[in-house]
């Protein structure tokens, strides 16, 4: 009777066990998104930036447009193959493909003769100039209907200088940064649902999706092409991609998207690599 007991206990904690939601710890699941391995290369898929890649494979992501040839615009498009191997060699441009069995076309020699004749000089010929005059055709006044585009306006510029960061959420610390054992490559503030996320400091918004596994919803800022700042399992996103931002301005609304409670996860990359962002936050 004894040991029907114990196997009726059991199965009843198995179902109990299938029958509810779990979770992952977030660390873990961070971790997980970030510290994937690299593959030699990656398809870009729609909701993709190059800096959502970079971040993903714990790249800078100067060094992942050097790679593939991406102008200063950093512009991805779906189907893009992007390298990611690590190369110091200077990548050719995936713009132009030259077909191998085209090739400059060779003179055909008749004769020994044919050979030693020179071509004629272009410069020795005689210039013929024609007094025939160039129709012009007539220059009309552009129509309503036909206006010229406007000039779209250049994007701002990151600010210069030193960074002066701040607080993204207030909240008590749950989790900090840590590199071995349960590894947190950030640090996790917990807050209610709603609570004002922040921006650390001001930039420009270079991410904001829910394209990385782990992240919920994610705002990634960039403040002067050295230092990101990421924001993590918000449950709103109040920005856009390319939006600036000042220092303390609401960008998102505290979260558990990608999580098992609610909490902001944030995180600070300097060229690429994740840093404790408890070194350059104020003390509280």
């Amino acid at each position: 009777m004894f040991w029907r007991a114990a196997v009726l206990l059991g199965l009843v904690s198995l179902l109990g066990a299938c029958g509810g939601k779990t979770y992952a710890p977030v660390s873990d699941r961070s971790v997980s998104a970030a510290a994937q391995p690299r593959p030699d290369s990656y398809l870009v898929r729609k909701g993709d930036t190059l800096y959502s890649i970079a971040f993903r494979y714990g790249m800078d992501y100067r060094e992942l447009a050097r790679r593939n040839g991406i102008g200063r615009d950093y512009s991805i498009y779906p189907g893009q193959r992007l390298s990611l191997k690590n190369s110091s060699a200077k990548p050719a441009s995936s713009s132009i493909v030259r077909d191998a069995s085209i090739t400059a076309p060779k003179p055909v020699i008749t004769s020994s003769r044919d050979a030693r004749q020179k071509t004629p000089d272009p410069a020795k010929q005689p210039v013929r100039s024609s007094t025939r005059p160039v129709a012009q055709k007539p220059v009309s006044a552009p129509s309503a209907r036909a206006r010229p585009e406007p000039v779209k306006k250049q994007p701002k510029k990151l600010p210069s200088g030193p960074i002066q960061w701040q607080w993204p959420a207030s909240g008590r610390v749950i989790s900090t940064f840590k590199t071995k054992g349960s590894v947190n490559k950030g640090i996790n503030i917990a807050g209610s649902r709603g609570t004002p996320v922040k921006a650390a400091a001001k930039g420009k918004v270079v991410y904001a999706g829910n394209g990385l596994l782990g992240y919920g919803n994610l705002v990634i800022i960039d403040h002067n092409q050295q230092f990101l700042s990421a924001y993590a399992h918000n449950s709103r996103v109040l920005v856009k991609e390319n939006d600036m931002v000042d220092a303390g301005q609401k960008i998102a609304e505290m979260g558990s998207t990608g999580a098992d409670r609610i909490m902001l996860h944030f995180e600070i990359r300097r060229d690429g690599n994740p840093i404790n962002p408890l070194k350059y936050l104020p003390k509280r």
